[in-house]
């Protein structure tokens, strides 16, 4: 690398770290503006949530243990949501929806790759809830024997309590929070642009292309009376002894 591109990309480096340390001071210099405009929007997304999410829902679930192979899971996985399972739990609950409805309360997955499944469903009802899990337990258990043959499926922990779930709630307050964070950001940066008023010797030196020879310090009224009271004593001290 010659020396004239040695320079070149000193000067480049100087200029990102003066343009980040600028970064720096319009965000320490309006922290508070963008705290204010962060917790704002936080709250109106908590209150948002809460005034258009106001139905609860719950969720209970079970497992049952499956003697097959780890290459089968994902067929049994399948199975649970079929509609063959699915339409004997809505009957059996005396459910007044389709087979279809009740497959999209219910989730099934592997857990850890083993032979263990976890079988949940979710409803507005905390009893419904409780309910549709163990049917489906107990249904996928009886349609995996009658149509694959496969008897070694055993429910290993029943459905008892269900509880309720969050939903929608945490992604929106999360998503007005970081709302907040760019908004609070943008607003304090174009501030800063309107802003004429110039601060810092640096300033001074950036628009004048001068260098500052020296600094006046900032007085208050009462400084500048007790200054002025300071003066005419010694005046006062002067002339008297003259």
């Amino acid at each position: 690398m010659s020396t004239l591109q040695e320079k070149d990309f000193l000067h480049q480096q100087k200029g990102k770290d003066i343009n980040l340390k600028e970064y720096y001071e319009v965000i320490k210099k309006r922290i508070w503006f963008i705290i204010i405009v962060t917790i704002f929007t936080t709250l109106a997304g908590f209150f948002y949530s809460h005034q258009n999410n106001t139905t609860v829902y719950y969720q209970a679930s079970t497992r049952v243990v499956v003697d097959v192979d780890t290459q089968k899971m994902s067929t049994l996985l399948v199975m649970v949501k079929d509609p063959i399972v699915m339409g004997k739990v809505t009957k059996q609950l005396n459910l007044e929806q389709p087979a279809e409805a009740t497959a999209g309360q219910v989730q099934a997955a592997s857990l850890d790759g083993s032979q263990i499944i976890s079988l949940s469903a979710t409803s507005t009802d905390p009893t419904t809830a409780v309910k549709i899990a163990n049917s489906t337990a107990e249904v996928f258990k009886e349609e995996v024997g009658n149509i694959l043959g496969i008897k070694g499926v055993q429910l290993l922990s029943p459905a008892k309590n269900s509880s309720p779930i969050d939903g929608n709630q945490n992604r929106t307050i999360m998503l007005a929070l970081i709302a907040g964070i760019i908004i609070g950001l943008g607003l304090a940066f174009l501030l800063d642009s309107l802003d004429g008023r110039v601060e810092k010797d640096s300033e001074v030196e950036q628009l004048l292309g001068v260098p500052v020879i020296g600094t006046i310090s900032r007085m208050n009224k009462q400084k500048l009376k007790l200054s002025a009271k300071t003066d005419v004593e010694l005046r006062s001290e002067t002339i008297g002894s003259k």
